[in-house]
């Protein structure tokens, strides 16, 4: 990979974290699908980019910005096989629910 195509990646991957946060927070605690992102970023090629987003997502689980969702129930997105939904976790809007 050269340089060039990693800062790419790179970028890629902040407009979808940025796509995600944005997409979660006008649905005001509503969840969004992972496609919504794929679209906004990669237009008519967004299908090709659904792999790069549910990575991007699960770096957002981690940092608790994100949380995933199957059929209304919390999951681990490494073992989530099927469609996801992403739903706005407690680090969302920089605050920390709970401590």
């Amino acid at each position: 990979m050269t340089s060039e195509n990693g800062s790419e990646t790179h970028a890629l991957r902040e407009q979808a974290a940025d796509s995600i946060r944005d997409l979660l927070r006008q649905r005001n605690g509503k969840t969004i699908c992972p496609s919504e992102t794929a679209r906004t970023i990669g237009g008519d090629d967004w299908r090709d980019l659904m792999p790069l987003v549910r990575d991007v997502a699960k770096a957002l689980v981690g940092q608790g910005e994100v949380i995933v969702q199957q059929k209304g129930e919390e999951v681990d997105i490494t073992a989530a096989r099927g469609p996801i939904r992403l739903a706005p976790g407690p680090r969302l809007n920089g605050q920390v629910t709970g401590d």
